[in-house]
């Protein structure tokens, strides 16, 4: 154990607990209200939307999980910088018309705007149960970050001893979600998003000049990891594997309810769009984060026999840590091992906000309790992100990695299905809900059963077309089944039955409206 770097950790460790704490008090508003714990109000201004909407989508796992790609599979692995460049000119044409209807109607939830889009509770409950399912094994995931880092400071793994300081860490993140809401992610994203930028900056100098700079570095690393598969005569191998993958996350990404969450929490429209501009300089730091994969397969962490025990637990997502223990004082190990970890709690508290959001508005107050006050609500939702938090826990302590990792794939194939619902819902009517609830369970039954087929282990979906095979992610392929299908449903539920269309919105329902006049009209 390095006395050194575990004091680093815990100095930071404890500044975000005080932090998320204290940030019940930080724009105060009345906690006892759904619309001011899981929005904060929805009064983020430029700034604090970046911080919170950047902390929210670049998670401990994409610092670990990204350059283990890298490490692993050399190339392949990059997919997750151009989704991250292609997603936000889409948000910023789509999310600010979220954001206006929401903001309108009072929505807290996207399965709150398809039930007053479509006037169907069921959709709307597919939808609901999509985001929940989808967001749970991610939020399991944020702890296998935090398990690589308390491993590589060496604490003990095995037995309840080595659960015990990640219990203590999300009873601590429970404790202050429940008192703070929203506020508590996006005070601790400043410090987290901090950290992680002085981390990567720090290593982007001081690794590549130890293994002799980036040439000599890349002249290291056989051909095969620096480029895709190429094309062949009967397949396009690695091309469209990158391509789909890349385009299918990209779509999904928005999709996940706490990314919504993080964007109904913005104060207005131009807010949205001011941090689409400005998010792509986090695609610039996962770019860099991504050649710590490189690097710690030049400096062959996973040979040296230090580390052998982890790289056998843990596999690649050991890299990122091993490299930087290797290459670093302790005290700059407890730093960067710092970043990490508060980087799993700020997405993993806004995931449990957004899950319990959902089942509040969608499930609780739809079918359980309609006649329930805005005070039992939040109430509910509260006590809700404490079971999200539990049951995640107990879902990493009690299951081997592999099969969160596993679950995760089902997490993005399940979630794009919500796509034609949501985001054709902002644009048009005339999908019928019949059709868009027929086309979500074909897209859902479809992605799962090439997952299954894959035995969890991969996403991919080898598709023919004639002689040609077209590999590519399966979430991609399951959503174009689910918008072939949804339109075909529709078409015939419209001729078949040529009643008018319920919708609680109009038109001038997803423009941009002053905040000061919407709460004039209020």
């Amino acid at each position: 154990m390095d006395m050194v770097a575990i004091g680093v950790f815990i100095f930071f460790f404890v500044l975000v607990t005080v932090l998320g704490f204290v940030a019940a008090r930080w724009r105060r508003g009345d906690l006892a209200n759904l619309n001011e714990w899981g929005l904060a109000g929805r009064r983020f201004g430029t700034m604090v939307s970046w911080f919170l909407i950047g902390g929210d989508l670049y998670t401990a796992y994409t610092f670990i999980a990204v350059p283990a790609a890298v490490f692993g599979a050399g190339a392949l692995g990059f997919f997750a910088v151009p989704y991250t460049i292609l997603i936000y000119p889409f948000a910023f044409l789509v999310m600010p018309r979220l954001w206006a209807v929401s903001r309108r109607h009072g929505y807290v939830t996207p399965a709150d705007f398809v039930r007053g889009r479509y006037q169907s509770p069921l959709l709307a409950l597919a939808i609901a149960v999509t985001g929940i399912i989808a967001t749970m094994p991610y939020i399991a995931l944020q702890l296998v970050g935090i398990q690589v880092v308390i491993a590589a400071l060496g604490f003990p793994t095995e037995g309840w001893i080595g659960e015990m300081p990640l219990v203590i860490s999300f009873i601590v993140l429970a404790a202050y979600t429940y008192s703070s809401g929203l506020r508590a992610p996006a005070l601790i994203a400043v410090v987290k998003d901090t950290l992680i930028y002085v981390t990567i900056i720090a290593a982007m100098f001081i690794i590549p000049a130890k293994l002799g700079g980036f040439a000599a570095m890349f002249a290291r690393i056989p051909i095969d990891r620096l480029l895709l598969k190429a094309p062949s005569a009967d397949s396009l191998n690695g091309f469209s594997a990158y391509a789909t993958l890349a385009l299918g996350s990209a779509l999904a990404l928005f999709l996940y309810p706490h990314s919504i969450t993080a964007v109904l929490s913005s104060k207005d429209g131009n807010t949205i769009r001011r941090n689409m501009v400005l998010l792509p300089a986090y695609s610039l730091l996962l770019g860099l984060i991504a050649l710590l994969g490189y690097m710690a397969y030049v400096a062959g962490v996973d040979k040296l026999p230090e580390y052998a025990p982890y790289f056998k637990t843990y596999k690649a997502q050991f890299a990122v840590p091993a490299l930087f223990l290797h290459m670093f004082p302790s005290w700059f190990v407890g730093v960067a091992f710092a970043a990490i970890a508060i980087g799993a709690l700020v997405p993993a508290a806004i995931m449990s906000i957004a899950a319990a959001n959902l089942f509040t508005r969608n499930i609780y107050r739809e079918f359980i309790r309609p006649d329930c006050t805005h005070a039992q609500e939040a109430k509910v939702a509260k006590t809700v992100s404490l079971v999200v938090k539990a049951g995640a826990l107990i879902f990493i302590v009690g299951v081997p990695q592999q099969y969160a990792i596993q679950l995760q794939l089902l997490g993005g194939i399940w979630i794009i299905q919500t796509l034609p619902a949501i985001i054709f819902g902002l644009y048009t009517r005339w999908l019928d809900h019949r059709g868009l609830l027929f086309g979500w369970l074909v897209g859902i039954g479809f992605g799962t059963w090439v997952a299954y087929s894959n035995e969890f282990k991969n996403a991919n979906y080898n598709l023919h077309v004639g002689a040609l095979t077209i590999p590519g992610y399966a979430a991609l392929y399951a959503l174009i089944l689910n918008i072939a299908v949804s339109v075909v449903a529709s078409a015939l539920c419209r001729t078949l039955d040529r009643s008018a269309r319920k919708d609680s919105t109009v038109a001038g329902d997803y423009e941009d409206v002053p905040l000061a006049e919407l709460e004039a009209s209020a």
